[in-house]
C-alpha cells in the first residue's frame, strides 16, 4: 500500500469527515488518495481560512478538525490558526507537505523547518520519516489533540515518504475514561459552599462541554446559586435565566463585578488562563474553589483555596448529589444588580439613531435568531457588546475568541458552523477590517452552496484600536481606511448584498436573509462614538451605586 493511502485510511479510522485546505505539489500523492476516500476536501482560498474552519469544526463537534497545506508559505499561513486553536482549546490537526527528505535536487527552495516552527504553538509536531510509522503518528496526534486541554497538532508528510510503499496496519484506538476528582476534595468543596453566605458560580471556557452543561444546569436548579459567564463560557447555561448575572466582558466596573465583589465564595468552573481574568483575587477573605480538568495555574490575581481536579461534569454531579440545598444563602442583592443591568441595557438597545449603536445591532441579531442559531464573531470592539448584551441560550451558539483574539476568523468560522449544522441559522458579525482579512472565502461559501448571513459593522477604521488610542490621549492617526462597495463586492462573488439605512430596518433585513438561501451580506454603518462614555463612565457610575 502507498503511504499516502495508509495516511488517508488512518484519518478515516479516526472519523474525519472534512479536510480543509489548499494542496500543493508536495501533497499530490495525498490528494490522489483523498480522491478515492470518504473524506470530503473543502478547497479554500487561503490556508488561514482553512485553519480557522478546521478549528471551529473541532470546537463545535469535539472531534479533531483537519486542515492541509503545502510546504513553505502554505505552512507558514497555518501559524495563526495553530495559535488560534492552541490558545482556544480547539482540537485541530494540520498536515503539511515537504520536499523529499531522502534525495532532492532542489536545494533549500521553499524549505524551512516547519516542525520546529510549529513546536511552540502546538501540543505535538513531527515529521513522518517512514510510511510504517504513519498509524502510530496519526493515532498519537489525535489522542493529544483531543484530550484535555484540547489543542493543535501538526504532521509533516514529505513527498517521497507519501509515495513509498508500506505494509503497516492501522492501530485500534483505546477507550479512555477521564479521571474523576478525589472524594475528599468533593467533600471539602461541599463544606465550603454550605458555609458560604453569598456564593456565586463562574463558568469559564473549560466548562464548554456537552455533559458539563447538563450537570451545571442541574446544580443551579438544585441550589438556586446564580451564575456568571466568561466570554468563552457563554451559553454553557441559558443566559435568559433569571439567575444569570452577566458576562465578564469588561475588566472591571460593570454590573457583573458588583456581584463578584459581594460574593464571599466563587465556584470557578472551567477557568482558563488564556482568557482575561473574570475576577481579581485579593487576600480579603474571599474564597475560590477551582473546578477543572487540571490544576490551577497560579498567578498574582488567581490563587484558589481549594482545587477539585478531574472530569468537570462528574465533579459537579458529585457535589450536587450531596449538597444541602436548605442552606440559607443571601442572594437577593444579586437579583437587584441583575435588574439594574437589564434596565440600563434596554435604553441603548432601543435607540434609533443612525449610524446604528452597537447595542442596537446586538439586539437586532438576537431578536432575529432562533434559540439554536449560531453567531460567529470576528474580533473588534463589537465583541465586547455581544459578550455583554447577547444572551446565549445554548452552548456554542455565540462563538467568539477571547484567547488569541485574532481578526479574520469570523467568516471561516461561520462556514464551518454551517457545514456541521446545515439546518441551523448561521450569522457572522464582522468589522470591516476583520472581514477584509479573509473575505476571499466568500467564493468558497458560494461554491459550497452555503446559506450564511454576513453582517459587516462598518466604521471605516480599526475601531477598537482607535478607541484605545483616544482613551490614551493620543491624536487620531494611522487607523482610518477606505472600503469597497460591500454590496457590489458580495455580488461579484455570486452572493446577495444589502445596505441598511435606518436602525429599525436591521432586524427585518436579517430575518429576510435567514429566510432566503444563499450567501448574504448586510452593510451596517455603526457609531462607536459613545463607547468610551458608556463603557468607561456611565456603566461604572451606575454600578457603583448598587
Amino acid at each position: 500500500m502507498k503511504a499516502s493511502d495508509l495516511m488517508v485510511k488512518a484519518l478515516e479510522a479516526e472519523g474525519v469527515e472534512y479536510i480543509f485546505g489548499i494542496p500543493g505539489e508536495e501533497n499530490l500523492d495525498l490528494l490522489e488518495s483523498l480522491r478515492h476516500s470518504s473524506i470530503k476536501l473543502i478547497l479554500t482560498r487561503h490556508e488561514q481560512g482553512a485553519g480557522f474552519m478546521a478549528a471551529t469544526y473541532g470546537r463545535l463537534t469535539g472531534k479533531v478538525g483537519v486542515c492541509l497545506a503545502t510546504l513553505g508559505p502554505g505552512a507558514t499561513n497555518l501559524v495563526t490558526p495553530a495559535a488560534y486553536a492552541q490558545l482556544g482549546a480547539m482540537p485541530i490537526l494540520m498536515i503539511t507537505g515537504q520536499k523529499p527528505i531522502k534525495t532532492s535536487k532542489q536545494g533549500r527552495f521553499q524549505v524551512i523547518d516547519v516542525v520546529d516552527m510549529m513546536r511552540p504553538i502546538t501540543k505535538y509536531t513531527t515529521q513522518v520519516v517512514s510510511g510504517d510509522r504513519i498509524p502510530s503518528i496519526v493515532r498519537e496526534a489525535f489522542r493529544l489533540a483531543s484530550e484535555e486541554r484540547p489543542g493543535a497538532v501538526h504532521i509533516e508528510l514529505p513527498e517521497d515518504i507519501a509515495a513509498e510503499e508500506t505494509n503497516a496496519t492501522l492501530l485500534t484506538p483505546s477507550v479512555v475514561r477521564r479521571p474523576i476528582a478525589e472524594y475528599k476534595a468533593i467533600k471539602a468543596a461541599i463544606d465550603m459552599i454550605e458555609a458560604a453566605k453569598s456564593p456565586v458560580l463562574v463558568i469559564g471556557a473549560g466548562a464548554n462541554r456537552k455533559l458539563t452543561s447538563k450537570m451545571l444546569r442541574e446544580f443551579v436548579n438544585n441550589t438556586g446559586i446564580p451564575f456568571i459567564t466568561t466570554q468563552m463560557g457563554k451559553g454553557v447555561l441559558d443566559e435568559t435565566d433569571e439567575k444569570f448575572m452577566g458576562n465578564t466582558a469588561l475588566s472591571s466596573g460593570d454590573f457583573v463585578h458588583r456581584v463578584i465583589s459581594r460574593a464571599d465564595l466563587i465556584i470557578n468552573v472551567g477557568h482558563d488562563v488564556v482568557e482575561k481574568p473574570p475576577f481579581f483575587m485579593e487576600n480579603n477573605g474571599k474564597k475560590v474553589i477551582h473546578v477543572n480538568f487540571e490544576t490551577a495555574a497560579v498567578d498574582p490575581v488567581y490563587f484558589p483555596q481549594l482545587e477539585v481536579v478531574g472530569d468537570i461534569a462528574n465533579s459537579i454531579w458529585q457535589i450536587n448529589q450531596a449538597i444541602d440545598t436548605q442552606c440559607k444563602w443571601e442572594l437577593d442583592f444579586y437579583s437587584d444588580v441583575n435588574k439594574a443591568y437589564i434596565e440600563h441595557r434596554n435604553v441603548a438597545e432601543n435607540d434609533d439613531r443612525f449610524p446604528i449603536l452597537p447595542e442596537r445591532a446586538v439586539k437586532a441579531v438576537r431578536s432575529a435568531m432562533p434559540k439554536d442559531g449560531i453567531v460567529t464573531l470576528d474580533n473588534g470592539i463589537y465583541k465586547i457588546w455581544f459578550a455583554r448584551n447577547y444572551p446565549a441560550a445554548l452552548r456554542n451558539t455565540l462563538l467568539l475568541d477571547n484567547a488569541l483574539a485574532t481578526m479574520g476568523a469570523g467568516l471561516p468560522s461561520a462556514m464551518a458552523a454551517k457545514l456541521v449544522y446545515p439546518n441551523r441559522c448561521v450569522i457572522t458579525v464582522c468589522g470591516d477590517g476583520g472581514f477584509m482579512m479573509n473575505s476571499q472565502e466568500v467564493e468558497t461559501a458560494v461554491r459550497l452552496g452555503l446559506h450564511i448571513v454576513i453582517i459587516i459593522l462598518r466604521d471605516d477604521a480599526y475601531g477598537m484600536i482607535k478607541w484605545k488610542q483616544s482613551d490614551m490621549g493620543f491624536g487620531n492617526y494611522g487607523l482610518d481606511y477606505g472600503n469597497p462597495d460591500f454590496v457590489k463586492y458580495i455580488e461579484s462573488y455570486g452572493g446577495k448584498g444589502w445596505r441598511i439605512e435606518a436602525a429599525a430596518d436591521l432586524q427585518g433585513q436579517i430575518e429576510a436573509c435567514l429566510a432566503q438561501p444563499g450567501v448574504h451580506l448586510i452593510d451596517v454603518p455603526v457609531d462607536y462614538s459613545l463607547n468610551d462614555e458608556t463603557l468607561n463612565k456611565t456603566i461604572r457610575t451606575l454600578s457603583s451605586k448598587l
